[in-house]
């Protein structure tokens, strides 16, 4: 078979999937009527992961898991603005980690929304000026991203979803290497990136900004006198910076980790994950009660941070993630016993516990 006879074939391909996917479209426009009449949530990530699993066990071709999702990803994302005029608030500026982790999530096809700060992130969704937020929770390198617990102390809002995204810093500038005197980035990038900065930029300044995209903004801005960034590719293509080395992070493996908040938790899928916190009460072997209502019945718990409550010197407020759905009967029997020894017990969220 020569090359024409094969791109004839490749091109009748494409005229038979533009005409599925145009059958597919008008079947989701009638499932969005369906979810506004009903006042359901138009994203539903549970259902979402389901046609995902459903989709990678079918496949017989070449297509790998990775590519499979990222076709649908945007699939999904163009049904998703079908059914509604979705928003996203996200931590920004755009280019920043958290902008591509929400692109990773919904797509290109909704309208996203950056915010200056967790916060606002927070009350956007909150007041309903977003249908939902993207915000980091925790860095495999770094750990916990405190201001992000801290909001769901007192937020109504829930996880519905996670985002687990492989973060590459590298080196930027419009200025040769030896001209570099000072290193701008956000301080999870310079924590990231400790042992590599000590070996390679001793004598450099390093200057903490709010974003990596506002450490490519200052490169740019003030590459005469020796200023360069630490971030990603996307930040060093929005502002015109060479990548002068790439993947410079001091582990390979190093990966963040979003939440998705929205109004509502999700139905279960039969692999998810549980976050709630809890404050235990003042005294003696509460924590430890605390901690065996898991034990008792056989709950996994794969994460366990504490935080200062700022309502009481010396309270904290611990955050857990376990393994399970809250509707599952022994998580609801494990958080059934915690309320007994808490003065504070809140469910966070149940999503899919998925490594996308």
């Amino acid at each position: 078979m020569n090359l024409d006879d094969i791109r004839k074939q490749i091109d009748a391909i494409d005229t038979d999937l533009l005409d599925l996917l145009n059958r597919r479209a008008d079947l989701v426009h009638e499932v969005g009527v369906v979810k506004k009449r009903d006042g359901l949530q138009i994203y539903a990530p549970e259902r979402e992961e389901l046609v995902l699993r459903r989709l990678i066990e079918k496949s017989q071709g070449r297509l790998p898991e990775k590519s499979i999702r990222a076709i649908y990803r945007e699939i999904m994302s163009a049904a998703l603005a079908l059914e509604d005029d979705l928003k996203i608030a996200y931590l920004g500026p755009e280019g920043t980690w958290t902008h591509q982790a929400a692109i990773k999530k919904f797509g290109h096809s909704v309208n996203y929304s950056p915010q200056p700060n967790f916060a606002d992130v927070f009350d956007q969704v909150a007041r309903r000026r977003a249908d939902y937020g993207v915000v980091p929770i925790e860095n495999s390198t770094e750990g916990a991203v405190s201001h992000t617990l801290d909001l769901f102390v007192d937020s109504p809002l829930h996880i519905c979803a996670q985002i687990l995204m492989r973060i590459e810093n590298g080196l930027m500038a419009s200025i040769p290497r030896e001209q570099i005197k000072t290193l701008y980035s956000h301080p999870q990038v310079f924590g990231q990136c400790r042992s590599w900065i000590l070996k390679n930029f001793p004598d450099a300044d390093l200057v903490e900004v709010s974003s990596t995209t506002k450490a490519a903004q200052l490169a740019r801005d003030n590459a005469a006198q020796g200023a360069a960034a630490m971030g990603g590719p996307l930040a060093a293509e929005m502002y015109g910076l060479t990548m002068l080395e790439e993947a410079v992070q001091d582990r390979a493996t190093n990966t963040t980790r979003f939440l998705v908040i929205g109004e509502k938790t999700c139905p279960p899928t039969g692999n998810d994950r549980t976050s709630i916190l809890f404050a235990i009460q003042d005294k003696p072997g509460s924590l430890v009660s605390a901690l065996q209502a898991f034990d008792q019945f056989h709950i996994n718990m794969s994460k366990i941070e504490s935080r200062p409550s700022k309502r009481k010197d010396w309270e904290y407020i611990f955050y857990v993630d376990l393994a399970g759905h809250c509707d599952d009967k022994e998580v609801a029997s494990a958080m059934e016993e915690l309320h007994r020894h808490c003065s504070l017990v809140k469910l966070l969220g149940s999503y899919p516990d998925t490594g996308e």
